[in-house]
């Protein structure tokens, strides 16, 4: 089961939920974050919270293409985790100019993950909203990755989508401006759905594409599987929540293993796309972030 977001035609947000059957069902609370409350007052899991709810309802009488979707949850803060795959420590490498014993090495290596802050609720953006390139960088990918929606005590919740646009040659230069590299204006996307962790067999067994096209033509294509992380979801989760406070709904992005050969860029116009096995696709324009609006 899936819980989406989607825009109504008074301009409201409305909270709904997919069934396997792709049955979309509104529901009675005005965020995600509501859903965990309630499930919790009541002692049930999201996804039994939800069954008992439909049972009595009728579908809405639109198709998921028929919605204007938005981030399935409004994260006051978005965690990522880097270097957690052998393509993403090898990837760094080369941007750093360094071939053995790197700082990458030793993260990829090391007992504590790399944690960082990727974004706030007001930079997030959701399906089809443009990611905003740098104006001082020459070397911009989107890195396509697994996201975990958990609990302030950590539990994890579902799983959605993350793009963790970065600025690979800002990164290179120096690791002190990752920063920089990671965030900023419309840096971070998520969606288009949240999967409830209780109604997934194997996380660690999800294939995850990403496609970029240019001028019409898809100028590349590339996939991994979750099975290939180097660390497990509850791992990370708990470096996050050491000595750390965070609220319900909080995302934490597991890391890249998808990543466009090194002479790769993106460039205003570019249209990106990554699909995960269950959840859906994300897929985001991109445009130059100094020519995004606010509110758009």
């Amino acid at each position: 089961m899936k819980v989406i977001r989607f825009k109504t035609n008074n301009n409201l947000s409305q909270l709904a939920a997919i069934t396997k059957e792709n049955n979309i069902f509104e529901l009675a609370v005005d965020s995600f974050q509501d859903l965990l409350n309630k499930a919790e007052q009541e002692g049930k899991s999201c996804s039994q919270l939800i069954e008992d709810e439909i049972k009595t309802k009728k579908p809405l009488q639109k198709e998921l293409a028929d919605l204007e979707l938005l981030a399935p949850v409004v994260s006051d803060e978005v965690w990522a985790a880097g270097v957690t795959y052998s393509k993403s420590r090898e990837a760094r490498n080369r941007e750093a100019k360094v071939q053995t014993n790197s700082f990458y090495d030793k993260v990829y290596e090391a007992r504590r993950p790399e944690l960082f802050l990727k974004s706030t609720a007001r930079r997030l953006i959701g399906p089809n909203i443009p990611v905003g390139i740098r104006t001082d960088s020459n070397w911009q990918i989107p890195e396509p990755e697994l996201a975990l929606v958990i609990k302030a005590n950590g539990d994890i919740v579902g799983y959605t989508i993350g793009n963790d646009m970065s600025s690979r040659d800002i990164e290179g230069e120096n690791p002190l401006y990752l920063p920089q590299a990671k965030m900023w204006k419309h840096s971070c996307a998520i969606g288009p759905a949240i999967l409830l962790a209780d109604t997934i067999n194997d996380p660690y067994n999800l294939e995850i594409q990403c496609r970029i096209k240019r001028n019409g033509d898809w100028i590349f294509q590339g996939n991994a599987n979750t099975s290939m992380l180097k660390r497990t979801f509850n791992e990370l989760v708990s470096y996050l929540i050491k000595d750390n406070d965070i609220l319900d709904g909080t995302t934490l992005l597991t890391g890249t293993c998808i990543i466009p050969d090194d002479t790769f860029t993106l460039q205003e116009g570019d249209l990106i796309e990554i699909e995960i096995e269950s959840i859906g696709v994300l897929r985001n324009p991109v445009k130059i972030a100094t020519n995004i609006k606010r509110g758009e």
